[in-house]
Parts: structure tokens; sequence; C-alpha cells
């Protein structure tokens, strides 16, 4: 999504700046911009990637302070004059923004009628202009940016900077902005992950929030004008290590740091005495867990499919109905909330608008969430308050593999957890606490083995389309299979329980059409090899994912085996194969691995 970097200080700014928009590259953009401040302001504005912005900078830049931009287009193409940032007509303001004004079209027609010369197709430029507007009146930038913010309806991250005053003034609703305090000198992010390299204390702005930095202080207060003191926050230091290290791409380095992953997220969490989970965040006791009369997880993409995995064993584990929901459609279908039932808000970034915006929804409506969350201190961990962090530790690719993980294990737990307080006993709650803690070790195993993986990229890599199927818990490991060889290949994909195939999807095979199948030896299994054999019948090659040893390989033309594990956290080892298949496939077409097309890892508006 687009993300907002800016800096106030001593030093030379565009260095920092430059350096600001590389960490925040993961988050996806299709343009870049960069205005620095030296008695005048100097833009520079390109579309593609920080590199080409580089390209054509001037070799030195003279300035100490500046606000820089990285764009994803929602209004107007991606071209150059709608790259950020946006000056005002008369050059005293210039401004970047994340989120949309949904009033845009009004504020832009009154600009023109008012004869102002508008630049750009965005929704975002008419802010400069009345933000210059206002200014006129009493020559106060923070009150010019209040009023203008009072006549704008929708959502912003906003910074803007004034030819004649040494500040930047920031404001946010509904997309994030963290202010960061160093030893005379402030920065301003979209993302916390791009300011840890400078400072660790940091201020999180609130929707409705404004703040006007100085190179020393901050002055934060609201949107109707009243004045409150910052609340720092020390961010942890392991989320600045970034660095690819000896692997080409970030998606790659991030599937093999798996295991290390789960080993922090399920941590001093176990209780192996009691067979029980302990997730301490979430701040529940046994007997509150033992009254709970339903579950309800939210997500989207990869955070979704790990929701509905958690569903499923939340349910058999704990024997109380579950349901997982797409972010995106829930707040809109006027949910009915029941304020003595569970819900999660599960997200890697925390900031994802669709669930942020089903939070406060069920807020609205009485009821509590927890969420199960990767990035300390986002928007969706301070407005649930309790809940669980994920602890994958940053994840830079935009196809999510580590945070899945890391989602399921926490949701697992949380099963577990709420399961020994109804349905599950101290045997069972001690099987799975053996199984999770040999994960991480079964994953490296695999890793080190990981079977005909290239043989499965030869044959999905000039499908049409490609089939993920599976059954039982397996059912969202095909779904998640094929949204990332989908976001990374640009391959059609579809993904369907193994026994809805045969309603509709079985139109599709021809002789040669691959399908993926997901078959651990579980309970179903049998049922899985019947939708195998309707494949077959009709020409598909069977690509399959099954556990060593098990006779089900000779069904398959292409055999990928995983160690055995129990059956209810097979989704934590039957997904590495699909994340490999995706990965190595969009290799093979040239694809950007890490930051395909049209996506951006967080996605902050609606």
């Amino acid at each position: 999504m687009c993300g907002i970097f800016g800096y106030l200080g001593p030093r030379q700014a565009t260095s920092i700046l430059l350096d600001g928009l590389r960490r925040l590259e993961y988050r996806g953009y299709d343009s870049t911009g960069i205005v620095i401040k030296n008695g005048s302001f100097e833009i520079h504005k390109k579309v593609g990637k920080v590199g080409e912005l580089e390209s054509v900078l001037p070799n030195r830049i003279e300035g100490t302070a500046g606000i820089a931009h990285t764009r994803w287009a929602t209004h107007g193409v991606v071209s150059d004059e709608n790259a950020h940032p946006h000056p005002s007509a008369k050059g005293k303001v210039v401004i970047v923004h994340n989120g949309i004004i949904e009033n845009s079209r009004q504020l832009r027609t009154s600009l023109t009628v008012q004869g102002v010369d508008l630049q750009s197709d965005t929704d975002s430029e008419a802010l400069a202009h009345i933000i210059e507007r206002e200014l006129s009146v009493d020559n106060d930038p923070e009150q010019a940016v209040r009023r203008t913010l009072r006549l704008a309806r929708g959502t912003w991250g906003l910074c803007a900077m004034f030819l004649e005053h040494d500040v930047i003034v920031c404001a946010r609703n509904g997309s994030p902005l963290i202010i960061g305090k160093g030893e005379g000198e402030m920065f301003v992010s979209s993302d916390p992950h791009a300011l840890t390299p400078y400072t660790q204390r940091v201020v999180f702005l609130e929707d409705g929030e404004i703040a006007t930095l100085t190179n020393d202080k901050m002055s934060l207060s609201t949107l109707k004008g009243k004045n409150f003191n910052p609340d720092i926050t020390v961010l942890e230091e392991n989320w600045g290590d970034s660095d690819l290290g000896e692997f080409p791409h970030f998606m790659l380095k991030e599937i093999y740091e798996q295991p290390d992953a789960l080993r922090h997220c399920i941590s001093g969490r176990l209780d192996r005495v009691r067979g029980n989970g302990r997730l301490g965040g979430l701040k529940l006791e046994p007997r509150d867990l033992a009254k709970v009369p339903h579950v309800r997880l939210l997500g989207c993409g990869t955070a979704y499919n790990a929701a509905e995995i958690g569903q499923l064993m939340i349910e058999k584990l704990a024997r109380i109905p579950a349901v997982a929901h797409i972010s995106s459609e829930f707040r809109h279908n006027d949910p009915v909330i029941n304020p003595n039932a569970l819900h999660f808000a599960v997200t890697q970034s925390g900031e994802t608008a669709d669930t942020l915006s089903a939070v406060k929804e069920i807020h609205l409506k009485g009821g509590s969430v927890y969420g199960v969350v990767n990035v300390v201190g986002s928007s969706i961990a301070r407005e649930c308050g309790k809940g669980v962090y994920i602890h994958s530790g940053p994840e830079q690719a935009v196809a999510s593999t580590k945070a899945f993980s890391n989602m399921v294990a926490a949701l697992s737990m949380f099963a577990l957890q709420v399961g020994r307080s109804r349905a599950t006993s101290k045997e069972q709650g001690r099987e799975i606490i053996n199984g999770l803690q040999e994960i991480p070790h079964l994953i490296e195993e695999y890793l080190e083995q990981q079977g005909p993986i290239h043989e499965a990229v030869d044959m999905v890599k000039n499908a049409k389309s490609v089939l993920f199927l599976g059954r039982g818990i397996s059912a969202p490991v095909a779904k998640e299979g094929a949204l990332k060889l989908m976001e990374i290949a640009y391959i059609p994909c579809l993904a369907y329980p193994a026994g809805e195939m045969k309603h509709g999807p079985i139109a599709l095979l021809e002789e040669g059409s691959p399908v993926i199948f997901i078959a651990p030896n579980d309970h179903v299994k049998v049922k899985t090899i019947s939708a195998m054999h309707e494949c077959k019948a009709r020409g598909a090659k069977i690509i399959l994912i099954h556990e060593e040893g098990d006779d089900i390989a000779s069904e398959a033309d292409i055999s990928i085996s995983i160690p055995r594990v129990h059956p209810l956290l097979s989704p934590l080892l039957t997904v590495i194969p699909t994340q490999l298949i995706a990965y190595h496939t969009a290799l093979a077409l040239g694809c950007d691995v890490d930051r395909p097309r049209n996506l951006a890892k967080s996605v902050t508006v609606e």
C-alpha cells in the first residue's frame, strides 16, 4: 500500500528519506516521490521503483527537512503527475497522503471554480490547495490542516510541509502514521518497521489526531483542537532486521525462517503438565472459556485461510461453534453480535483496513475482539487491546508465508486452551503439545529433502489454470496454496474442498490439466482418493502432497512427501510445498517474486 516517510532535523534529509522508502517497498507501490525543503521546495516524482526515482535525482540536494512517498494508485492512473508529493497552487504547501478522500470530486470542483489549476487526477491534491487557502486566514499551519480536514470525508495519513514554517504537520484518520522521536530530530512513517534504524521511541497516532513536529518536539492534539501529551512506545529492535542474507529473495528466506518463527511463537505458551495452551495476552480464565457460546474469526487473504483452519481446530477440540468471516464482507452484512462470544481479528500487519473496520463494528455492537497480530503496536493490536502476538518477525515479501504458519500455530494454541476448559482431555492436550513442539524440526527435515518441486513447476508453469483440492482441515491449505501461486505467478487458480469439485470445477478439467491435492493421512484421506480418481478419469495430471510412507503416493503423477505429522497440525507442513511451488513457478516465469504486480502487503484502504 502507499507509504510515507518524513524527516526534520540537523542531518541532510535526502539519503534518510530514500532509505525510509526502501524499507517501505515491501508494502507494494507503483510510483515514488520526494520533496526537500531548502529555501524552496525541490520535488522529484517518478513512476516505478525507488531505484528509478534515485536515477532522476540530482547528485546532491541540500536540505534538512523533507517528506517522501510510495504510491499505490486509487484515483488516477499511474503517472509522474499523479505521484506524490503534491504542491499547492502558489507553492506554499506540499503534502503526501495515504487513504481515500471520498468527497474529492466536490472538493476538486470547488477548487476549479475558484480558479485553481489542478495538476493531477488524484483525490489527494485537493488537500494541498485547501490547506494553502486556509493558511492565508491566520498563517497557522496546524489550524490550516485542521480546518481542511473538517471539510474532507474519508481516510488519511497526511503529512504537510510549509514553505514559511519549519514544521511538519501530520494527521491520521483510518490510515496508520507513526512519529519517531530521535535526539534533536523527528521522523514520521506509515510503518514502524521503517523507523527502527533511527529510533525505537515512537508515538502511534490514533484516528482523529494531529501532530505538529519541529526538530526537537511534537505537539499533539485532536481534530477538535484538544491538546494532549504523547504516549511513547518502545519498538522491538528485531524489527529492523530485514536483510536478505544468503537468499536471492525475501519470500524464499521467509519460507526457510518458518521453523525458527514457529519456535518463537510457541515458546513459553505450552503447559505440558496440564496439557494446555498458555496465551496470557488473552486474559481469559478457564471459567470464562467454559461459558463461551461461539467463536468468530475475521481475516483477509492469507489471514482468512489461517482463520478457517483455526475454526476447524476450535470446533474439534472445544466442541463449540466457530466460523471464519472475510473481513471485507463482515461489517457490511450488519452482523448480529453476541457480547458473550469471542471474536478474533487475524492479521499480519495489524493495519488491514477491512479487518480494522470489522473490529470497530464489533466494538460498536458491544462485543470484544482479540487480536492475532504480528506487528507490535499496530492499529488492530491497539484497537483490540488484548490478544496474541504471533512473533514472526519482519515479513518483507508481499506473499505471506511464515506469518500464515504462526497464525495457525497461535490459533492452535487457543483451540487447545479453550478445548481444555471444555472437551479436550489432558492426554489429548499433551498429544497436541508434543505435535506442535515437533513441527519446527519436521519443517527443517522437509526443507532438506523437498521432493520433486521442480517437476511440479514444469507441470503448472504453462497451464491455463490450476486446481487445488483438499478435504477437512486441508481445504483451507488448498486455498492458501492457490492464493500463493495466483498472486506471485499470475496463473489462474481455483481452490475447492475436494468433495465439491464434482459440482462445478470438474468442467474445467481436460487432458493434462494440473490438479494439486493436499492429502495428509487423516480421516478424510479415502474420500480424497475418490476425488483423485475422478480427476484422473478426465485426463488430469495429479500433483500430490502426502505423508511419507503413505501408499496414496501411487495415485499421483508427481508425489511430494512430508514427514508424518499430527492430523490436526498437518497444515503447518502441507503448506510448505505449495509455497515452494509458487515461488519456483514465479521465478521460472520471470515474475517479481517479492513484489507481485498490483498487490500490496498491507491494504490500508477499504
